[in-house]
């Protein structure tokens, strides 16, 4: 089956969905990506990652060329013409083409390049690895500065992802100064005496979607969070450890660098949040 695309208002087959080379996308890495999941035909937490979408384009003073509901609409329509029952929709929003290259900022009403597409994942909340958790490795976190904006500057996350890989494990913790930031596509969680532990948001890491629903779901339901930065001596040390993100929603993580997380399994905490959210967000999708 051929995948249907969407670009810039017309669904396409995948071999007939083009960018310009001269969109700044593609040259500049000049712009801002969400990514939805769908379980059961409907979609999760949509109108957080459209918040989200527009403070990214806002704090890039970049136009915004759709309302939430043509978002909304384009992403049924891609669930419905690709016949998605579990998986991922990806969206990304360019400054568009000007027509060159150029540093400077395209003229005022150059329209923004839109481009979204489906990724089949059967079985997505039901992951095996949510059973055995994750070995994660430590990198120094060499990114830029406004981490809370979600553009599509990916290289480093990337390379840190393949060494991790090349090491054996199944992600990489970012680390500046001495403190835990987040994975390389998530946030990182740490659970010592039964108190759930993250780091504040800043510019420092993404602003997760998948975050505010755990935190929030946690708090519901009596358990203690603390938003702080924490080290990577107390991550290893830690009772259970943990990352969320839209796609693999709470994974827990058993190693870190070799070092066994409290028991070396997956614990009660992660697990329970894990249900919790999976449970919580299939009442409210849409």
């Amino acid at each position: 089956m051929t995948r249907t695309v969407y670009v810039n208002g017309e669904y396409l087959p995948e071999d007939q969905a083009m960018v310009s080379v001269f969109d700044r996308g593609f040259l500049m890495a000049d712009a801002v990506y969400e990514v939805v999941s769908v379980l059961d035909g409907k979609l999760l937490d949509f109108a957080g990652h459209m918040a989200r979408l527009t403070r990214s384009l806002d704090a890039l003073s970049m136009d915004d060329p759709l309302t939430e509901d043509e978002y909304l609409e384009a992403h049924r329509q891609l669930v419905q013409r690709n016949g998605i029952t579990d998986g991922l929709i990806y969206l990304q929003v360019s400054r568009g083409n000007p027509g060159d290259r150029d540093f400077v900022y395209p003229p005022k009403g150059t329209r923004p390049t839109v481009v979204m597409f489906t990724q089949a994942k059967p079985g997505l909340a039901d992951a095996p690895a949510a059973k055995t958790g994750w070995q994660i490795i430590s990198i120094e976190d060499l990114r830029w500065g406004r981490r809370d904006i979600k553009t599509v500057q990916l290289l480093y996350p990337s390379m840190a992802k393949m060494e991790a890989k090349a090491r054996g494990a199944d992600d990489a913790w970012l680390v500046e100064d001495g403190k835990v930031t987040e994975g390389t596509s998530n946030n990182a969680y740490i659970v010592k005496d039964g108190r759930i532990i993250t780091r504040e948001l800043s510019h420092d890491i993404l602003h997760g979607i998948t975050r505010a629903a755990v935190l929030r779901f946690a708090r519901e339901a009596q358990m203690q969070v603390e938003e702080r930065s924490f080290t990577l001596a107390e991550a290893q040390a830690a009772d259970e450890a943990f990352v969320t993100s839209a796609s693999s929603f709470v994974m827990p993580v058993v190693g870190i660098d070799g070092t066994p997380v409290g028991s070396g399994a997956v614990g009660p905490v992660a697990t329970r949040l894990r249900e919790i959210y999976l449970e919580e967000s299939r009442k409210t999708a849409i």
